[in-house]
This record gives structure tokens, sequence and C-alpha cells, in this order.
């Protein structure tokens, strides 16, 4: 065996990889420091938002902080929205009085904050989400100046707050029973209101996944149309009570044409759907007009459409209405609708290339299944009030028109 010494490592600096050391949290530190800011300039916010910008304070690591500063005058204390021991500051949010002149200067500081350190937008979303999950923790005062200041950052087009971070945290059921997310969209409705239309309104809504969910706001044993209605009336909104009250209707519109073309294609019998349109309709308290309107496109999407071959579409649509006559027969009870059933042919035949030739067949086909009276034929080829396609549509009916003139005259 060797005597050889082995090599050791005796007078080597062994290379060691550099950690980065992290700094010791002091949130409570930071909050003093921004609260002082405001003390110092006596809650000037144009000054305090120069002050913030030219500090070296650690927001990029604070910034939820920051915002709770902002709301409530200092550091909130853990599961609390209220402030911990430390310092406190008179100007914040909810110590404004509950009216947009007293809170809009805060909406417009947080802009200025936001525009020259727009990373804090994601803290700004942070703090307005647990907020808005805490709202029964508020005073019912306090909550009205949310609502108001929620609603400026929406008309101010506060940069980057998405409505989602609004609507979607209101939405739970202990919240929502107790009827504080009621009164809270309805003060922040009032207030956007002021200086926008409904249909921003509206475009928020559908931005934040609430504009066909109104009515989860209310209360689960006050979730009706009648009960929105009449509270929002109370409150003044009456273009929101008739905007939702239209949008309730298309629903069940839409929902009676999707049960009946699911029940046609499926080849259920005539008199089975006939008792279940009669049953929606009931239920749902449509105009005739509107159930004559939703049976033809109900029976339409049902349809089996064959590409470009317009001679086998014709024939689709002539044997779908004999098919279905006594459907149409048993909705269209009187002249008036009968009309409006010509005209939604008209219309349709107009807007589907495929389907310009058809128009004739198919109003002769209703006349022979006795679903359009002659005395309604004649009208709409005299009178009708509907121009699209007319000048074709009466020029391609007149053969059809001067026999049934001519077996009138015979009579």
């Amino acid at each position: 065996m060797s005597s050889k010494e082995k090599p050791t490592l005796g007078g080597t600096r062994i290379k060691t990889r550099k950690r980065n050391i992290a700094a010791p949290l002091d949130p409570a530190a930071f909050s003093d420091a921004v609260v002082q800011i405001y003390l110092d300039n006596a809650g000037d916010l144009e000054l305090v938002a120069k002050a913030v910008e030219s500090s070296d304070l650690n927001f990029s690591r604070y910034g939820d902080i920051l915002f709770e500063v902002v709301f409530i005058g200092g550091r909130t204390q853990t599961g609390s929205v209220k402030s911990d021991e430390g310092e406190r500051h008179p100007y914040s949010v909810i110590d404004c009085e509950p009216t947009r002149e007293a809170i809009l200067p805060s909406v417009v500081y947080i802009q200025k904050i936001l525009r020259r350190k727009p990373f804090l937008i994601k803290n700004l979303e942070n703090v307005t989400r647990r907020f808005l999950q805490s709202l029964e923790l508020f005073e019912e005062n306090e909550r009205k100046k949310l609502a108001i200041f929620t609603a400026l950052t929406f008309s101010q087009k506060l940069s980057g707050l998405p409505p989602e971070t609004v609507f979607q945290p209101l939405l739970k059921d202990n919240l929502v029973a107790k009827g504080i997310v009621l009164t809270f969209v309805t003060d922040f409705f009032k207030e956007y209101l002021v200086e926008n239309s409904l249909e921003d309104l509206i475009s928020i809504l559908r931005r934040g996944k609430m504009e066909d969910n109104l009515l989860d706001f209310l209360p689960p044993v006050r979730r009706t149309a009648e009960s929105f209605a009449e509270h929002f009336t109370n409150e003044g909104l009456t273009d929101l009570v008739e905007y939702q009250a239209k949008k309730m209707f298309e629903v069940k519109l839409k929902e009676i044409k999707t049960v009946l073309t699911t029940k046609v294609t499926e080849e259920c019998s005539v008199d089975e759907v006939i008792e279940t349109v009669k049953q929606l309709v009931k239920d749902a308290k449509l105009p005739e007009i509107d159930v004559v309107r939703v049976v033809w496109d109900g029976l339409m999407d049902a349809v089996q459409w064959s590409g470009k071959n317009q001679q086998q579409n014709a024939n689709s649509v002539l044997r779908q209405v004999k098919t279905w006559a006594a459907l149409l027969n048993t909705f269209c009870s009187s002249g008036k609708l009968e009309l409006e059933l010509m005209y939604k042919v008209q219309i349709q035949c107009y807007e589907d290339a495929k389907l310009m030739k058809v128009f004739p067949e198919v109003v002769r086909s209703l006349y022979e299944l006795d679903v359009l009276a002659e005395d309604t034929i004649l009208h709409w080829f005299r009178k009708g009030t509907n121009s699209k396609g007319r000048q074709t549509f009466v020029k391609s009916l007149e053969p059809f028109v001067n026999w049934l003139e001519e077996a009138e005259e015979e009579e």
C-alpha cells in the first residue's frame, strides 16, 4: 500500500453561494410612517401624495397596508377591519362625510398614487376585496361611504380596478341574507348614475359577471322580480327596474324557445309540446304576440338545414310547418296574431338568403293547414307595414292572392 498522504483542503477557501437575506418585516413601522405623512400635512391629500411619492418606504412589500391607512386611517387588526393599536389619522375614507364631495378627493388621491406606482393596483384589489367581504364588520354609515367610494372609482375610471373585484366578493351568503349587500349596491348604483348612464352601469355589471344575476343581490326570501321592482322603484331607480324587466322577459322567451326546440328535435308528440308551451307561457305571463314569435323561432331552430340546397331547405321548412300546424294554430288564435306570424315569416325569409324564394309556399301551406285565414293574407298583401323584402314578397305572392280573390268572387 502507498504511504503517500492524501490531499487536504487546508488553506483553501471554500466558495459558498450567497443568499438573499430577507429584511425583517415591520408593517407597524410602515403604517406609522404613512400615518405621520398624513398628520404632517394636516390631511391635505395633494401634499400627502407628493410626500408619499418622494418617500423611500417599501411600498412593494407593504402595499396592502398603504390602502388600509387610506380607507380606515391605520393598519387593521388581524381578522378585523378595525385599526390596530398603532398610529392613526382622522382623514381616512370612513372618517369623511358620506357625500361624493367629501370622498372624491380620496379617489383622486389614489389615482395619482397608482399613476406613479402602477404595481399597487393589485394591493388596492386585495384590500377592496377583503373589506367588501367583511362589510358586516363596518357600521351602516361606514358601509355607505365605502359604496360611494367604490362607485366613484368607476365613475372616475380609476386605473385598473376590475368590476369583478367589487361585485363577486359581495355574494357571500351571510351578507346577502342580512340585506347588507342590497343596501350597498343600491348606494353604489345611485351614486354611479349621478354622472353616468344606465348603459355605463350595465357595462360594469356585465364585466363584473352580474348583468344576468341582479336578483342575486336580494336576500333569498325576497328574491323575486316583484321585490326587485318594488325596492329599486322606491329608491328612484326606475330605469334599472325597466331594464331588469326587459332582461327577465328575454330570459323567459329564450327558455321557452329552448324547451320547444328540444322537444321538437326529440320528436315529442304535438299534444305534449302544446301543453308544455302553454304551461311555460302561463308561468311567464308573456304577451300573445311574443309567444307567436318565439314558437315560430323555436320550430325553425329545430329544422335540419341542408347547406346551400335551396329546394331541400324549402322542403324542410314546409315539412316542419305541416308537422306542427296544430301548434301554430293553437297560439294564432286571432287575426292580429295570424298577421304577426306572417310578419315573422316575412322577416325570416328576408334575413335568411336560403329562404328568400320559399315565402309564398310557406304562406300557402299555412293557409291550407288553417293556420292563416284568407282575410289575414289579403290584409298583409294590401296593407302590410313591414318593409323588409316586402316588394319582392308581394310580387311572389301575387298569383296566390289572385287565386284567393277569384275564389272569393265565385262564392
